[in-house]
């Protein structure tokens, strides 16, 4: 299937997952995750009516911003990212979704002051507190919220988290519910530069039940673009 067709048929999948949870389609945004694909293959997703394009890796960012990949929608960074490429990304990004620890949080930050500028991010929670991923531990979220204030040149628009793999339908829903949760507490409250619009989670495998379970933002790649070939992984 073309990727127009892709964007078809998870728009259509998207929009029966939100009915079946009383939800208006229209609030759930669809962020294609372009790790790995070139930017023609990024302006097809765009053309097909992607709301924005998430990327993983500092140096495809820096090379399709250079070709005009991403023009007319907003750019998100979504991998990790290192302190010592910070200076790459804030200013060049719409939402850095992927602010997964205190370090990094104060680099942006300080970078964002530097720049004259206040940057939009996401906290990133290790939701499933899998050893093997970065993100803050369920126990530091409400603390850290409440010291956003410390970060004037920062404004937490909401959540993100990537869940374990898991081989079996539904298996992640304990996860999103529980992101959920975490999500709706903090939108009950107000606290300084912080603006919680956005609940990032759902990918190529289990994004329907991430809509499901009250996800705002859904970030596919595979089911957009095929399967990555990862031994090209060097070239870029």
């Amino acid at each position: 299937m073309s990727i127009a067709q892709n964007v078809a048929r998870i728009r259509s999948e998207m929009e029966r997952a939100a009915r079946e949870a009383g939800r208006d389609p229209g609030t759930i945004q669809l962020c294609a995750a372009t790790k790995m694909n070139d930017a023609a293959a990024v302006r097809e997703a765009i053309r097909a009516g992607v709301d924005c394009c998430g990327e993983n890796r500092v140096q495809e960012l820096t090379k399709k911003q250079s070709e005009d990949a991403y023009r007319g929608v907003p750019v998100h960074f979504i991998g990790h990212l290192q302190t010592n490429k910070v200076r790459q990304v804030v200013g060049k990004v719409d939402l850095i979704q992927s602010v997964d620890s205190l370090r990094l949080l104060e680099a942006i930050d300080r970078e964002a002051a530097r720049q004259g500028i206040r940057q939009d991010i996401l906290l990133e929670i290790n939701i499933g507190q899998e050893a093997s991923k970065t993100g803050f531990r369920e126990e530091e979220i409400f603390p850290l919220v409440e010291k956003m204030g410390s970060f004037p040149n920062v404004c937490m628009r909401g959540l993100m988290a990537i869940p374990p793999i898991c081989q079996e339908s539904g298996g992640n829903l304990k996860f999103f519910q529980k992101m959920f949760h975490f999500y709706v507490d903090i939108r009950a409250k107000k606290y300084d530069n912080v603006k919680v619009d956005c609940l990032s989670m759902g990918m190529s495998e289990d994004y329907p039940d991430a809509i499901r379970c009250g996800s705002t933002m859904i970030r596919v790649g595979t089911a957009i673009f095929g399967a990555r070939d990862y031994a090209k992984l060097h070239q870029v």
